[in-house]
């Protein structure tokens, strides 16, 4: 069976030196030595011979279209997945790329839909410098230290552009679009919604569920599972502080209703006796008093002058204005 093709192929000994797999990729790796393969999950051949070489569990979770952080132990490997923000140009970041992990010993597969970057800077650093992580274990440990840096990197900037909303809506005591409080508090639900299994994920792998985890291995992916902690805690702090400025704007824009409705019937209060006035002297009737009198129109004005100034007085006496 035809191999396919590889993003990259590494047999990596124990000083962390990456040379390039130049034989049958499902050969064993020398002695000493870990073969990471990195894989297009739309590479052409590449499901036949995962399901040649893999346990079929394993090639489902390399292969499938809709993935969640985790990591579940299977036989004598380990299937992860995790997830690291999309940073391609002209992706939102909170678009999170799954990457697929088939771990065994002396073997680690990995699999991606889209380019990821934290992946793509160890591939790139043993392509230029032959230098990789010195053990499969090291090899997760970094793929999840680069995920969890990319995406505090994310959630700082989510956790800037809400103090930037926050200075516009209580310190300077103006409205921001709905939409730009929605936007950014939509973000937050998407990074949310990978970031805390993924921390579960990393937790499990801090536990040592996966083959060829070394004590250092292990203090790292504790670190990485740490930290998404507190990824965690920072995007839930930011969610209910969007939460709070909506309440806070839907509040301001609540009283602002209220007071105008109010100032309004206030002055329909005023106007409606006057309305009364004017509409009752209005009818054309006979008898109507003053229709011969020469300064009635003028006497009717000051009258109802007068009885607005009243009106007036009485809302203003009695604090209703």
């Amino acid at each position: 069976m035809q191999d396919p093709v590889t993003l990259c192929a590494f047999d990596v000994d124990a000083t962390g030196r990456a040379v390039a797999v130049e034989g049958p990729l499902a050969a064993a790796a020398p002695e000493g030595c870990y073969r990471w393969l990195h894989f297009d999950v739309a590479a052409a051949g590449l499901e036949p011979w995962l399901r040649a070489h893999l346990p079929e569990a394993a090639v489902d979770a390399l292969l499938q279209a809709e993935t969640r952080p985790r990591c579940d132990a299977h036989g004598a490997g380990a299937i992860i997945n995790l997830r690291g923000v999309n940073l391609n140009p002209g992706a939102s970041p909170e678009d999170m790329v799954s990457l697929r992990i088939w771990m065994a010993e002396g073997l680690v597969v990995t699999a991606r839909l889209r380019k990821i970057w934290a992946l793509d800077a160890i591939r790139a650093q043993a392509e230029a410098e032959g230098q990789a992580p010195e053990s499969s274990g090291a090899l997760l440990a970094a793929i999840a230290e680069g995920l969890t840096r990319r995406i505090e990197a994310v959630a700082l900037e989510l956790e800037e552009q809400t103090d930037a909303l926050e200075e516009t809506v209580l310190g300077e005591a103006q409205e921001v679009p709905l939409a730009q409080l929605s936007g950014v508090r939509h973000t937050v639900i998407k990074l949310r919604r990978f970031v805390n299994p993924q921390r579960e994920a990393l937790e499990a792998l801090a536990a040592g569920e996966a083959p060829g985890m070394d004590a250092r291995a292990l203090s790292d992916l504790r670190e990485s599972a740490n930290r998404s902690a507190r990824n965690v805690e920072a995007l839930d702090a930011t969610r209910e502080r969007l939460m709070a400025l909506q309440d806070h704007m839907e509040v301001q824009r609540g009283q602002r209703l209220g007071q105008n409705s109010y100032v309004l019937s206030v002055v329909a209060a005023i106007f409606l006796p006057l309305g009364f006035l004017t509409g009752l002297f209005g009818v054309n009737v006979a008898g109507m008093p003053g229709v011969e009198h020469a300064g009635a129109f003028w006497i009717l004005c000051a009258g109802s002058l007068a009885l607005g100034v009243l009106l007036y007085l009485v809302f203003k006496l009695g604090r209703w204005l």
